[in-house]
């Protein structure tokens, strides 16, 4: 089997495929997402009797922090537009539907928000993040109907672990059957996915992990967003972690991890993220974490020291 370094040699600072290298290279100048909360909920709280979500999650789900307490859509992206204009001279941007299920909707309903939002500002793309037990074929059909306006659509798609006991144990509420349905879906009608995983899930370790990620690579993923377990004080898994019962991986070993992963996905795959951020008034652990700055360089900087590269130890390249 030959692999194709190509890719490897335009990359000799970065060593793997980043979000922000990805855009640049796509729009040839620096481009901004926007992110929305337009008030969705989780079918998962909805479902449940005293309304809790997945052990990790908090109460405001993966709201941004920076939106505050506003919940008008316009006066999100026009403060975040009027910020970024003012900090970064910024004229490109992406919608980004950020906070909770944002498909947990009928489809007219969905319609009407995304078409206002869009409305609001020139963006480039459309970002819909959202669990996979809420995508169906009509809301895949209104999806794909956004790219006839010239815009690139993506959906971030919550998978978490590709182990269904870890999907249980973290009071997930759907399946890994349920992910692929979802998937399977979306690329019937052309749309590009972001899959996420989280290291250090209770129960798991690099087996379990290596297993989630090259379970998602034989997929050929457009995009993934890898995020380390945060404790969040408002979070279910808050009172497992004062009993002592859950260790988060170190920055270190975090680290390891994701240089292992990287090897095992495709070259192509768009690194979106690596960390996860949590507002530091809510963090309970890590609290000695790098910050991203400084954890992306150390990934870079092992992955050299190693000579390893996005796509190393991926399998799934043809010969030639």
């Amino acid at each position: 089997m030959s692999i194709n370094t190509e890719w490897f040699t335009t990359f000799p600072r970065h060593t793997f495929n980043s979000y922000s290298y990805y855009l640049k290279s796509l729009y040839k100048q620096r481009v901004y997402r926007i992110s929305v909360d337009a008030g969705f909920t989780c079918p998962h709280r909805e479902r449940s009797i005293n309304n809790s979500g997945c052990l990790y999650c908090s109460d405001h789900g993966s709201r941004a922090p920076y939106l505050g307490s506003e919940t008008d859509i316009r006066s999100q992206i026009d403060g975040t537009i009027l910020f970024l204009k003012k900090r970064y001279n910024a004229h490109v941007y992406i919608l980004f539907f950020q906070a909770y299920s944002n498909t947990n909707a009928p489809p007219e309903k969905l319609k009407s928000i995304y078409d206002f939002a869009l409305d609001c500002a020139p963006f480039k793309e459309l970002i819909v993040s959202t669990r996979p037990d809420c995508i169906d074929e009509e809301k895949a059909k209104l999806l794909t109907s956004y790219k006839d306006r010239g815009l690139k659509v993506w959906v971030e798609l919550g998978l978490q672990s590709a182990s269904d006991d870890t999907l249980i144990r973290i009071n997930r509420k759907h399946t890994v059957k349920d992910y692929l349905n979802a998937y399977a879906l979306l690329k019937k009608y052309g749309i590009s996915i972001t899959t996420h995983l989280i290291f250090g899930l209770p129960g798991e370790g690099e087996e379990e992990i290596m297993k989630s990620v090259e379970f998602v690579a034989d997929l050929n993923p457009d995009g993934i967003k890898i995020h380390n377990l945060h404790i969040r004080k408002s979070s279910p898994l808050f009172k497992t972690y004062l009993n002592g019962e859950i260790v988060l991986p170190s920055a270190e070993r975090h680290r390891d991890y994701v240089i292992s992963a990287l090897e095992y996905l495709p070259q192509e795959t768009v690194i979106m993220r690596l960390t996860c951020d949590t507002p530091r008034d809510d963090l309970a652990s890590p609290l000695s974490f790098w910050n991203k700055s400084r954890f992306y360089e150390e990934v870079r900087k092992e992955m050299e020291k190693r000579n390893t590269w996005q796509g190393k130890k991926y399998t799934g390249y043809i010969s030639g």
